[in-house]
C-alpha cells in the first residue's frame, strides 16, 4: 500500500522543528530514521497530514561520554551505538541491542531514541535500557525536561511523551568496573521482533553480586523490571541454588500474552532460560572476560 497524503517538512533548527510541532499539533509526526513510522504510514496505521523530518537540523547525532553518562543524541543511529568504543568498554548491553535490532539497512537507519519512543512492546532498546540507569530528553517549545525510562514508558506504544514535545536525547549511567551487562532475545528468525528478551546488569563485589538490575522485553504491554529477581541476587555470590531461585521469580514477573508468536506458559519458560544466559555472559563481563554478542 501508499501512504496517505501528507506535507513534509525539514527544518534545519530545533526550534523551527519545535514551531512546526505546536502548530500542526497531533496530526504531525517527527520523522527521523523512520523504520517504525513509515511501514506504518504504508500500511496506513499511521496517516499523519504533517511530516516534520528532523535529520538536517545540526548536533542530534551525537554519542559522547561526559563523565559518567553515555549520552545518545535524537539521530543516533543503532550503528553508531554499535561502533561505539565507550559502548563496547562500559556499556555492551547496549552494542547487544544494536546488534540484535533488525538487519543492517534497518541499524544504519533507525535511531535509539525513535525506538524508545515508539515503544512497541517487543522492542530491543526500551528491554536493554531498562537494566541501566536511563534518562530521556524531552524538549518543547517551554524547554526541556528530563524524564526516567521507566516512567516515560508507559503502556504499549504510549509514553510519556506530551503534544509538540520531541525526544533530544537519551542518557545512560556508566558504573565503575567491575560490571558487566547483557542483552538476549529469542526471535523466530532473524531479523524478527522477539518472541522475549531479557537484559542483566551487575556489579561485583569479589563475588557476590551488587547494584543487579533484570529487564523484561516482549513479556508485557512495556518493557519492564523483574525487582523480586534482583532482590534475591543482591548481595550474594551467583551460586546453583540463588540462580535457580532467581530464575523462578523472572518467570512469575513475566506478563506475557499468547499470541502467533507461543503461549502465555512457553513465553514465560523463555524468560528463565534467557535470564540463565543474559546472567552468565553479564558475570563474565563483570570479570573481564570477554564476550561477544550472541545470537540466539
Amino acid at each position: 500500500m501508499y501512504p496517505a497524503e501528507f506535507e513534509y517538512f525539514a527544518p534545519h533548527t530545533g526550534d523551527e522543528a519545535l514551531q512546526l510541532l505546536d502548530r500542526f499539533g497531533a496530526e504531525a509526526k517527527i520523522l527521523a530514521g523512520g523504520q517504525s513510522l513509515l511501514p506504518m504510514m504504508k500500511l496506513r496505521s499511521a496517516s499523519p497530514r504533517y511530516l516534520i523530518d528532523i535529520n538536517q537540523i545540526e548536533g542530534l547525532s551525537t554519542l559522547h561520554r561526559d563523565r559518567d553518562r553515555l549520552f545518545m543524541g535524537a539521530l543516533c543511529r543503532h550503528a553508531d551505538v554499535a561502533a561505539s568504543p565507550v559502548v563496547r568498554e562500559h556499556l555492551p548491553i547496549l552494542l547487544d541491542a544494536a546488534t540484535l535490532t533488525a538487519d543492517v539497512q534497518v541499524r544504519n537507519r533507525g535511531t535509539v531514541a525513535g525506538s524508545i519512543a515508539h515503544a512497541d512492546p517487543a522492542g530491543d532498546w526500551p528491554a536493554a535500557l531498562m537494566a541501566v540507569d536511563t534518562n530521556l530528553v524531552l524538549t518543547g517549545l517551554r524547554g526541556a525536561r528530563n524524564v526516567p525510562l521507566n516512567d516515560f514508558l508507559v503502556d504499549a506504544y504510549t509514553t510519556l511523551l506530551e503534544p509538540g514535545e520531541i525526544v533530544t536525547g537519551v542518557s545512560v549511567g556508566i558504573r565503575p568496573k567491575p560490571t558487566g551487562g547483557a542483552y538476549v532475545k529469542f526471535e523466530k528468525r532473524a531479523g524478527d521482533f522477539a518472541v522475549a528478551s531479557v537484559g542483566v546488569q551487575l556489579d561485583l563485589d569479589g563475588e557476590r553480586c551488587t547494584n543487579v538490575a533484570v529487564s523484561l522485553g516482549a513479556l508485557g504491554s512495556r518493557a519492564i523490571r523483574a525487582p523480586a529477581a534482583e532482590q534475591v541476587l543482591q548481595g550474594q555470590a551467583p551460586t546453583t541454588d540463588v540462580l535457580r531461585d532467581a530464575q523462578r521469580l523472572v518467570r512469575e514477573a513475566a506478563q506475557p500474552f499468547e499470541d502467533t508468536r507461543g503461549s502465555v506458559e512457553y513465553k514465560r519458560h523463555l524468560a528463565g532460560v534467557l535470564f540463565g544466559r543474559a546472567f552468565a555472559i553479564a558475570l563474565d563481563r563483570a570479570h573481564g572476560r570477554i564476550v561477544d554478542t550472541i545470537h540466539l
